[in-house]
């Protein structure tokens, strides 16, 4: 007998490979459209099991056979397919929302698991076409009866729209706090921008349970170098999402870079380099910066970029109280983008929990991935923590953390935050400008500098790793609360000059630390 994945799956949750028919096996789910499979008895603690024994064999790709006919459906026949919202998961619930499930396609093309969750027990949701109106002459329409689920989302209770989606590898995002999606982040991060290719693990089934607090999602995770069982929990409020996610992977073999946490994000431009703008609107963005707080309570602003080249950049931390991706900029009229609604995207960030392996949160970095781009459908922004041990074949790690989706960082700066970032041409204005040099032009709001005068004695201080920051000002912009640093940096042909730079009053740090890179041509 041919055992296929979904009978291990189920089978070793249940404690045994149990083989029934879909349709002998399936019951009715209570009026709501679906049929679930038989009750299996589900804890998190068999899920770990699951994920430990799996990663004790070799790891097995499950790609569709149908992988010719999903091709075809790209975003326009994917469109026109519509799930029927009398078939969804919990319809009516006015805590969570109901639960509709995305068809397979183009840019998803490897069917997932999916489960209810209640009193212990878990259920099958069994995939139909009837669960979507499929217009004559779409490609989908050739598909088979069992094709499987891509991925689920979760609607608005009582209003359009959802507000989580998890689709497409370890990928996920949230809609909150303005009801608009950006960002995204993933379960695990492998081999982001090495020299060999990156390998995206994926969630191949999905328990999904209504707990006391909102939704939970269960997930076991594979990979040809990992398996593992996910749990994160979603608790929404009037700031937004936060998720509780807890994990614990099993590794089959030696990784060379482990991103644990990891956003994905787009930058096309923004106004501190326009040189790769070609379209009319003055940026264009998910995220247009990296933020983070240090295990010593340095508060680091990064502003994001669209390099010349692949980029990675490395900021070295032991026990991380914080990182994200954020969209600073909620001016409409800094987009004029009435249609992607660039100033409602959501930030991401990542709050380490205490618990798991001793150095999983300890010794590492963050790391900032940055890949060139001319379009704004590339997500090209990546961010994760990796730890300093490196992750060999047979290792087990557990982390946990907090992702809040949110407008800003979730804990104030408790210093001036940067507001603006430019960069142009280096020299005096009206004067001929100087050859093989930029000028940098950085704002602060916030914190003590309102109160602060040209009298008061603010320093900037400028670290550059080759050159010298020349000449080097601070003051206050007239008419705001704003202060604005502004310098020269030589760039020789060839050169990627590192730059910290914040202000300073006697021994007080006024400001966070704004980060940046000079390329020279």
């Amino acid at each position: 007998m041919t055992v296929s994945r979904r009978d291990v799956v189920t089978g070793l949750l249940s404690g045994g490979v149990l083989a029934l028919g879909a349709d002998a096996a399936a019951t009715a789910g209570a009026g709501r459209g679906i049929r679930l499979g038989p009750a299996r008895p589900f804890s998190d603690q068999a899920l770990d099991a699951l994920a430990r024994d799996l990663a004790g064999r070799p790891f097995r790709a499950r790609p569709s056979p149908w992988t010719g006919t999903l091709a075809t459906l790209d975003f326009d026949a994917l469109e026109a397919i519509r799930f029927r919202p009398e078939a969804a998961l919990w319809p009516g619930d006015a805590r969570i929302g109901a639960v509709e499930f995305f068809h397979l396609g183009k840019y998803a093309r490897t069917p997932v698991t999916l489960h209810e969750v209640e009193g212990g027990m878990a259920r099958e949701v069994l995939y139909a076409r009837s669960l979507f109106d499929i217009p004559q002459g779409n490609p989908a329409r050739r598909l088979p009866g069992d094709l499987g689920f891509a991925g689920f989302r979760v609607m608005n209770p009582g209003a359009s729209g959802d507000w989580i989606a998890y689709l497409g590898a370890s990928y996920f995002r949230a809609a909150d706090p303005f009801n608009q999606y950006g960002l995204s982040a993933r379960g695990l991060a492998i081999d982001t921008a090495t020299a060999g290719p990156e390998e995206f693990p994926a969630f191949t089934a999905f328990w999904l349970e209504r707990g006391p607090e909102g939704l939970v999602v269960h997930a076991l995770l594979e990979g040809p170098s990992v398996a593992g069982a996910y749990r994160i929990e979603h608790r929404r409020g009037p700031a937004g999402l936060v998720q509780t996610i807890g994990a614990r992977l099993y590794f089959r073999r030696a990784v060379q870079r482990l991103g644990l946490a990891p956003l994905t994000s787009m930058f096309w431009y923004g106004p501190a380099d326009r040189t790769r703008a070609s379209d009319w609107r003055p940026q264009v963005h998910d995220s247009d910066g990296l933020s983070v707080w240090t295990g010593v309570g340095e508060r680091i602003w990064r502003p994001l970029g669209n390099p010349p080249r692949v980029v990675t950049n490395a900021l070295q931390d032991s026990g991380p109280k914080g990182f994200g991706l954020m969209q600073r900029d909620r001016a409409f009229a800094d987009y004029q983008d009435d249609g992607a609604f660039y100033e409602r995207r959501p930030s991401a960030w990542v709050e380490p929990l205490e618990g798991g392996r001793e150095d999983a949160w300890g010794l590492g970095s963050v790391q900032l991935v940055e890949i060139p781009t001319d379009t704004e459908t590339d997500d090209n922004i990546v961010a994760f923590w990796t730890p300093l041990r490196p992750v060999e074949a047979g290792d087990r790690l557990s982390f946990s953390y907090r992702l809040h989706w949110a407008a800003r960082e979730p804990i104030p700066l408790g210093v001036a935050q940067v507001v603006a970032t430019w960069v142009g041409r280096a020299g005096r204005p009206g004067q001929p400008p100087t050859p093989g040099a930029r000028k940098y032009v950085v704002d602060f709001e916030g914190g003590r500098l309102a109160a602060l005068t040209r009298r008061d004695a603010v320093t900037p201080v400028i670290t550059v790793s080759a050159g010298e920051a020349t000449p080097a000002a601070a003051y206050p912009v007239v008419g705001t609360g704003r202060w604005r640093l502004m310098f020269d940096i030589a760039t020789p042909p060839g050169s990627t000059i590192d730059i910290r730079a914040f202000l300073r009053l006697g021994g007080e740090s006024l400001t966070e630390t704004w980060l940046g890179q000079a390329f020279g041509g």
